[in-house]
């Protein structure tokens, strides 16, 4: 694998299908390997039964460190789609820090999409807006790209503005200098190419080049309905986009499937879960470098 770089979902995977992924040597002196579940674009309204019944079984079961939902967990925003989210969300077991997707606001509801777009989610969810986990191996920030309207024709495309990724860094810079830091989203920052689906984020190559710049190490998306893993092309090129497919029937290309992210040391794993032929199974793994945590400290002042 070429500079060891992870890339698009159709290129460079590792034949192993074995999880957890674990390294060889360790430049980070993280105490324990970290374990994320992230869960994206479920859609309740339009969901896979049995994808998500899979998914929750599989959360059940297994050890993590955080549940991440980035975005999209109703169809239309309608009440009864996020009575059914939260409910579900509920039964799941562990820390979880979840945002908002664009399919969040009330798609019938213009005047409320306008005033109040955030309103059900918040209700059934939790905090639209922004949210934070902390953890002495594990650091997470929840920022919100979906807008309730836009001044473009095309108002579900995600915007991050100068304040929210300026939040971002400064609340990440506060971790342990140990631990993992990852910003979470639902539109990815930079396009993927290849995609189903362009993002089309304002403001998002800018936050990109910033959060890259401040060596966070992941940014966590949904949006596009397909699993990746690619670096991003700012700063040192360890900070690394990763997407999760879809829990929904709205496929694109791709089987439903949910992320296990596992960070060993100095080495990422992504895998990504697919429901297939009426089973879960591993059906595609990246492997790629982190930075040690030495060169990589976000501006920490001792």
């Amino acid at each position: 694998m070429p500079g060891r770089h992870a890339t698009s979902p159709n290129r460079h995977r590792c034949d192993e299908a074995a999880v957890p992924c674990s390294g060889t040597r360790w430049r980070r002196q993280i105490p324990k390997p970290v374990r994320i579940i992230q869960l994206s674009d479920i859609h309740f309204g339009a969901e896979d039964p049995a994808a998500v019944n899979a998914a929750a079984d599989y959360v059940t079961r297994t050890a993590f460190d955080l549940l991440l939902v980035t975005g999209d967990i109703t169809q239309l925003g309608h009440h009864g789609e996020f009575a059914l989210a939260g409910a579900w969300l509920a039964t799941l077991p562990g820390p979880k820090l979840a945002t908002p997707g664009n399919h969040d606001t009330p798609w019938f509801g213009f005047l409320e999409r306008i005033t109040a777009p955030f309103q059900r989610y918040e209700r059934a969810i939790g905090p639209a807006a922004q949210g934070e986990f902390m953890s002495p191996v594990l650091a997470a920030w929840a920022c919100n790209s979906a807008r309730g309207w836009q001044v473009r024709l095309n108002w579900s495309k995600g915007e991050v503005g100068r304040r929210q990724t300026e939040n971002a860094i400064r609340h990440l810079r506060t971790a342990s200098s140990e631990a993992a830091r990852v910003l979470i989203c639902h539109h990815p920052l930079v396009e993927l190419p290849g995609a189903p689906m362009t993002s089309r984020v304002r403001g998002g190559r800018q936050a990109a080049a910033q959060i890259a710049g401040a060596g966070v190490d992941l940014v966590v998306t949904g949006h596009l309905h397909v699993p990746f893993v690619q670096p991003l092309p700012f700063a040192d090129g360890l900070t690394y986009a990763v997407g999760a497919g879809t829990l929904s029937l709205r496929e694109r290309g791709a089987p439903p499937s949910f992320n296990v992210i596992e960070i060993d040391g100095d080495n990422l794993c992504v895998t990504a879960m697919a429901w297939k032929d009426q089973r879960l199974e591993p059906d595609q793994i990246w492997r790629a470098p982190l930075r040690a945590r030495a060169a990589g400290a976000i501006g920490r002042r001792r």
